[in-house]
């Protein structure tokens, strides 16, 4: 049975910043993984969020594919992932909605949302939850920048947030599945892609993380969840900018037998924003590990290989 993890928490409205900064850089030496309170989502917005997400997923197939995902925006199926190549398994056991930037006009357009005529508070609570969080982001990314020993406005200073590419993922996972011949799990291990996710939990346990990748057997531990925290994670793409400094964690899914709902934002650089070896991570013994790689042309190489296109 996987052990219960106990991860660091982070207050991103206390005033000690240079101390809220050492606790981040330690649990992403040690985790790859931290909680965040007092981070300006409330716990209606919290509440509302799943209850608007539930209210989609409990729509017929057919009605939930006539926004069927296009430009990385709107609904994917059941087993329509696999994030674990190496799986015996279909697929993940998840369904999930993608809400893609909202600050550009032109990008804005290629969301898609539900009829307002059924849903008529949905788009409204997501767009509202989506710049709360960005914002909470934002602000983590300014304490993840003291961690690093630089300038707290670094990632503004090189564009990565002007704007960034934000993206927002409605899951859901039923509780109700059984596999004939094989396991079943919710999102197969895997890491994230990007710089960091953000991600919001309807209470139902399920998250497990493993903190040595290359161990085999793998070790899983449990993420318990804490009420009005936001669990965050570094992702790949921070893991190579840090040099391998900040642990990029594989993570997982498990069904307890229970329908469960979460909702991750990933918060990545601006498309053309260029990802190289900080200069605090390298060192004449410790030299970059890869080389320098514009964000989109990272991020759509590693969906390529997950999604085929």
């Amino acid at each position: 049975m996987p052990e219960l993890l106990k991860l660091p928490i982070i207050d991103l409205s206390s005033p000690d910043r240079i101390s809220a900064a050492n606790s981040i850089r330690q649990a992403c030496i040690e985790f790859g993984f931290f909680y965040i309170v007092h981070h300006g989502v409330d716990k209606e917005l919290l509440e509302q969020l799943f209850v608007e997400s539930s209210k989609f997923f409990s729509l017929s197939v057919d009605e939930k594919m006539k926004l069927e995902r296009k430009h990385r925006r709107g609904y994917t199926t059941m087993y329509s992932e696999k994030l674990d190549p190496s799986s015996n398994n279909i697929g993940d056991s998840k369904e999930s909605f993608y809400i893609g930037p909202l600050e550009d006009e032109t990008t804005l357009r290629l969301n898609q949302w539900p009829s307002i005529d059924f849903h008529p508070s949905w788009r409204l609570t997501m767009e509202l939850y989506y710049q709360k969080v960005l914002n909470a982001g934002e602000r983590l990314l300014s304490l993840i920048a003291l961690a690093l020993n630089l300038d707290e406005d670094f990632f503004q200073k090189i564009g990565a947030l002007d704007p960034p590419m934000a993206f927002l993922r409605l899951l859901h996972y039923p509780g109700d599945l059984v596999g004939p011949n094989e396991e079943v799990i919710g999102a197969s291990a895997h890491s994230d892609y990007g710089m960091i996710t953000l991600l919001a939990t309807d209470g139902v346990p399920g998250l497990q993380v493993c903190r040595d990748k290359y161990l085999e057997p793998r070790i899983w531990e449990d993420v318990l969840h804490i009420e009005g925290a936001l669990i965050v994670n570094i992702g790949d793409m921070m893991e190579r900018w840090t040099n391998c400094l900040f642990r990029s964690t594989l993570h997982r899914v498990m069904p307890k037998g229970r329908e469960r709902y979460s909702a991750a934002f990933f918060l990545d650089p601006k498309e053309d924003c260029v990802v190289k070896c900080i200069e605090s991570c390298c060192s004449a013994t410790s030299p970059p590990r890869y080389p320098p790689i514009r964000s989109g042309d990272y991020l759509r190489e590693r969906f390529r290989v997950t999604y085929g296109y």
